[in-house]
């Protein structure tokens, strides 16, 4: 029952999966900001041998950092240059991939909404609130698209669970706990240009905070179908001050709805890297297990474990979403919207006070 009930809730959208997304399609051309994020590395090793993909410049000052990747990805010295203007003028590429510190966010969408340039950035959004509206105000003025890439909205198990909700298998949901972390940057050996920024509080926000917590509240905001929470409360914690000594390294928040909650656990501290969710309803629950399994329970039946279908190809990872949203119309929503990351920011900027002064932040009744 379970295995019908969960193709069920994706045959339609595979059937609709638009025909215009082929290899043959020209390259996309894309330029990188910046080199200072690991996710980079993941970045070439992920994407660099695919036809539907062109890079054509990447800005970033660090010569260090240049020659490492020039040397590791053999690629062409032409390709670099160390400001990003002169590169959007060089290049014209149709989008930009932010590899910089969170706060540099802003700086990048607003330089590339002057040249009408599309930006895709690694998570979270920004810094702060301020920072979040500046970006929405660029993108607007502009007339580009800003998109956040997270991990987690490429898992199959996320969607499926998102599913089982919308087609209301378990019910309206009640509570959603969020899982997010691991046993630190310093401890997993992140390269030191990451490091560096990771572990201050204004390029990064917070620390686990903001790395970790971001992924709770986007899922529970795409799944809450983007309203905002009434209120959040947090605490966050430095377990290992003489490792972390200017930004939280454990962090829990609360989000209350009119009719659930959500519990965010943003972590450095855990013996092992995990990304999960527990998504429990009036009747059932979904719980993820990795990328592409769930443990689900349905009215009236047992526990069971269960395969999560296939996404569509348009969102199996965040270069086919990139390319469906500039080439193929496809409009932005859920997790990688630039609204629904607004209020991410939101969240994550109530936390931080919320942490900070040990009282609840309301968001009710804000814009």
């Amino acid at each position: 029952m379970i295995a019908v009930l969960l193709a069920g809730a994706r045959a339609d959208l595979r059937a609709q999966a638009k025909p215009e997304m082929k290899k043959e399609e020209a390259p996309l051309r894309v330029a990188l900001a910046g080199l200072v994020h690991g996710h980079a590395f993941g970045f070439f090793e992920q994407f660099q041998k695919r036809t539907d993909l062109q890079v054509v410049g990447i800005a970033e000052a660090d010569g260090q950092l240049v020659a490492q990747f020039e040397k590791r990805y053999g690629l062409a010295p032409g390709l670099f240059y160390s400001d990003l203007e002169e590169m959007l003028k060089a290049t014209h590429p149709k989008a930009v991939l932010a590899y910089t510190n969170t706060y540099d966010h802003r700086r990048v969408v607003e330089i590339c909404a002057r040249y009408g340039v599309h930006v895709m950035m690694e998570k979270p959004l920004a810094v702060s609130v301020e920072d979040a509206r500046a970006i929405e105000k660029a993108a607007r003025a502009g007339k580009i698209q800003v998109l956040v890439n997270y991990e987690t909205t490429w898992y199959r198990s996320n969607q499926t669970a998102y599913d089982l909700v919308h087609d209301k298998a378990i019910g309206e949901i009640r509570k959603i706990v969020v899982h997010d972390g691991h046993n630190g940057p310093k401890e997993i050996g992140v390269g030191p240009e990451f490091l560096a920024w990771l572990t201050d509080p204004k390029l990064n926000g917070g620390g686990a905070l903001f790395d970790f917590g971001c992924y709770g509240a986007d899922l529970a905001t795409w799944l809450m179908d983007g309203r905002r929470p009434d209120s959040v409360t947090a605490v966050t914690q430095q377990i290992k001050p003489d490792v972390y000594p200017r930004v939280d390294d454990e962090a829990t928040i609360i989000l209350t709805y009119p009719h659930a909650q959500a519990i965010v656990q943003a972590s450095w501290n855990w013996p092992f890297s995990r990304k999960d969710m527990e998504v429990y309803g009036q009747k059932g629950y979904a719980i993820t297990v990795g990328r592409d399994g769930l443990r689900v329970r349905l009215p009236e039946k047992e526990e069971i474990a269960a395969d999560a279908m296939p996404l569509e190809k348009t969102k199996e990872d965040s270069v086919s979403y990139l390319r469906a949203v500039l080439l193929g119309g496809l409009k932005p929503e859920g997790q990688s919207s630039l609204e629904t990351n607004v209020i991410v920011t939101e969240i994550l900027d109530a936390a931080r006070k919320s942490a900070a002064t040990g009282k609840t932040v309301s968001l009710a009744g804000t814009h």
